[in-house]
């Protein structure tokens, strides 16, 4: 295996390592009106309480799980220079728009308890609701047309325009990536919850696992007829599996077992991407001879030298540290935890 495949793998891992730990901190995201709104909440008291419970299972850790981005940005740049030219040159209005809903997200992460005015947090709750959707939804539709082809020509520059990126099969991949990273979150609420709201979330992932199923294999089996192959079509039927076995052990209350199955159905379905995609790391839908490969939009070989180097001595560093975070603060959190909220409290009154 030379470097530049190696590199290919690495950056799939770095990939999958985002959406699996990221993926539930926008289901999280997603679940903070629903949880916390009117249909389950007794009053406004309880659901400020219920918001709070949802915010602080990934308190300690979003900001942690956002690093996997910013490396495989960082290392698509120095180990792929000519596709990180191509793609954040012919992509970048949707991966500014995912920037900027990052942005808004991670302010209402760290600005909604600042002030106790109901109103105040409830932009924010918004913010944090729409960075969540928004990222969750444009990085489905930006992978799955790389994995399908973009009109690319022979100065490997892309020519389409951001209505190119909205076809059948990249909306699709959106609505896909939503679905999953919905129902990874409301399981890893179920997981870190007690009481009422774990009942509640498993009830949500249920029955948005199901639809989770159907979309997602239609996705999958949609990749697999265009530009399968035997490796993608192995990852695409174990995925099937892991997902059905997650939404089966959500039911029997082994929430544990149902979060390793909708975190290995994340990672496979990245697989499967990744896989379909080989060799090619952009393919042109205008001419295949086009196409950015992993050989002739690879960096030189003393820089993927230097790069494997440093990441074989920082990765398990990295690694450990975040597995060290997430074993802190495993304890499940429920209202009875929460303080009143003043404000809220009175308002109420």
């Amino acid at each position: 295996m030379d470097l530049a495949t190696f590199w290919f793998i690495v950056l799939g891992l770095l990939w999958t390592g985002y959406f699996v730990l990221e993926g539930f901190d926008f289901g999280v995201g997603m679940l903070l009106p629903v949880l916390g709104g009117r249909k389950y909440a007794t009053d406004a008291v309880d659901a400020e309480k219920r918001r709070r419970v949802l915010l602080n299972t990934i308190g300690p850790v979003w900001d942690g799980n956002e690093v996997w981005v910013l490396t495989a940005g960082g290392a698509t740049f120095a180990a792929f220079p000519h596709w990180y030219a191509t793609l954040f040159s012919g992509f970048y209005l949707p991966l500014l728009v995912i920037l900027v809903a990052l942005i808004l997200r991670n302010l209402g992460f760290e600005y909604r308890h600042k002030r106790p005015e109901a109103s105040w947090k409830a932009r924010w709750d918004l913010a944090i609701f729409w960075g969540s959707v928004v990222p969750a939804f444009l990085w489905g539709v930006a992978l799955t047309n790389i994995v399908r082809g973009v009109p690319i020509d022979a100065s490997k520059e892309f020519t389409g325009s951001v209505l190119t990126l909205l076809n059948p099969a990249g909306l699709l991949g959106g609505v896909v990536f939503v679905a999953l990273f919905l129902t990874h979150g409301a399981i890893f609420v179920a997981l870190k919850t007690e009481g009422r709201i774990r009942l509640e979330a498993r009830a949500i992932a249920e029955r948005v696992g199901a639809v989770a199923a159907v979309l997602a294999l239609a996705l999958l089996l949609w990749l697999g007829f265009s530009d399968g192959k035997a490796a993608s079509w192995a990852t695409t039927a174990v995925a099937a599996v892991a997902l059905i076995g997650g939404l089966a052990a959500n039911r029997a209350g082994r929430e544990g077992w149902a979060f390793l199955g909708t975190a290995g159905t994340i990672a496979l379905a990245v697989a499967t991407y990744f896989l379909v995609l080989f060799p090619n790391v952009m393919p042109s839908s205008t001419n295949p001879a086009w196409s950015l490969t992993v050989d002739n939009a690879s960096s030189t070989d003393y820089t993927l030298k230097v790069m494997t180097v440093v990441a074989l001595v920082f990765t398990p560093v990295v690694v450990l540290y975040q597995g060290w975070t997430y074993w802190v603060f495993r304890k499940r959190l429920g209202t009875k935890h929460i303080p009143d909220d003043a404000a809220v409290k009175t308002a109420h009154r």
